[in-house]
């Protein structure tokens, strides 16, 4: 498969030997494809990818200040959305290179409607060979100390035909069904062929995880903050989402395991595809 042409939201390409990526500045500062030989690691829509009035389904959009829902879709500074306002921000292209690529998200008057803090996150996506790393780094300005949470959605691209020969090995014997709305068990294999998966992942054990497909495996490793996961797929979908957070949902109302500025917070994540 050759990785198709990209779109006028996508203006930044990246290659390495063996690779490319290509990123959306406008859409949220996000990784739409990553295609590695003639594989497409990421499933994309394109239709929500070119429709900006709809949250992208596909690539790794980028979850700040929030990952998850707030209850209510709001906290104590007003409403916000599920997995914040990142996603749905422009990001400016501080420096471009054949293989790496730095944004910038500022604070704006729409942001400090509902996160009164003044701040900077500077995202640098690297690509090496088969490699994906996302570098993140988070400045406020100012005497208050800013909370906030961070996080990935990446839609890994397996096909409905694939999903029931495709793990997700975890140490988790229980998980958050967000479905169900309730705690369940995990006896064997998380079954991807249901109708929806939506698990969080209680005891995990790690902040890496993998996704193991019968054409290769993805891993996904990332700095020790990410210690929470999130498994996501629908049936007739071609995708399988495996989401590092830093924080649960609804982090911003509870407090559990916020990250704070300053002093500056640097995180990382890295993504790989291996072949078969």
């Amino acid at each position: 498969m050759t990785p198709p042409s990209p779109t006028p939201l996508e203006t930044v390409v990246l290659k390495s030997e063996d690779a490319c990526v290509y990123i959306a500045p406008e859409r949220g500062g996000m990784a739409t494809r990553f295609y590695v030989g003639d594989a497409p690691v990421f499933y994309l829509d394109d239709l929500t990818l070119l429709d900006t009035t709809k949250n992208v389904r596909g690539g790794a959009p980028v979850l700040f200040p929030s990952p998850g829902k707030l209850e209510g879709d709001a906290w104590v500074h007003g409403k916000m959305g599920q997995h914040g306002f990142a996603r749905n921000s422009k990001w400016e292209v501080v420096e471009h290179t054949a293989s790496a690529v730095s944004l910038r998200l500022t604070a704006s008057d729409a942001t400090r409607a509902v996160f009164p803090w003044d701040f900077t996150a500077t995202y640098i996506y690297r690509l090496t060979g088969p490699l994906l790393r996302i570098e993140q780094r988070f400045e406020s300005f100012g005497e208050k100390p800013m909370p906030f949470g961070a996080g990935f959605h990446p839609y890994f691209h397996v096909a409905q035909a694939d999903k029931a020969h495709a793990r997700i090995p975890t140490q988790a014997k229980r998980a958050w069904d967000n479905v169900l709305k309730q705690e369940v068990d995990l006896n064997g294999p998380i079954d991807l062929t249901v109708k929806e998966v939506d698990l969080h992942l209680l005891g995990h054990g790690g902040s890496s995880a993998a996704l193991e497909m019968r054409n290769g495996r993805v891993d996904v490793k990332c700095s020790h903050e990410f210690k929470r996961w999130v498994v996501w797929t629908q049936a007739g979908k071609d995708f399988v989402c495996l989401e590092p957070w830093t924080a649960p949902g609804n982090a911003l109302n509870t407090g559990t395991d916020l990250l704070y500025t300053p002093p500056v917070r640097e995180l990382w994540t890295d993504i790989a595809f291996t072949s078969v």
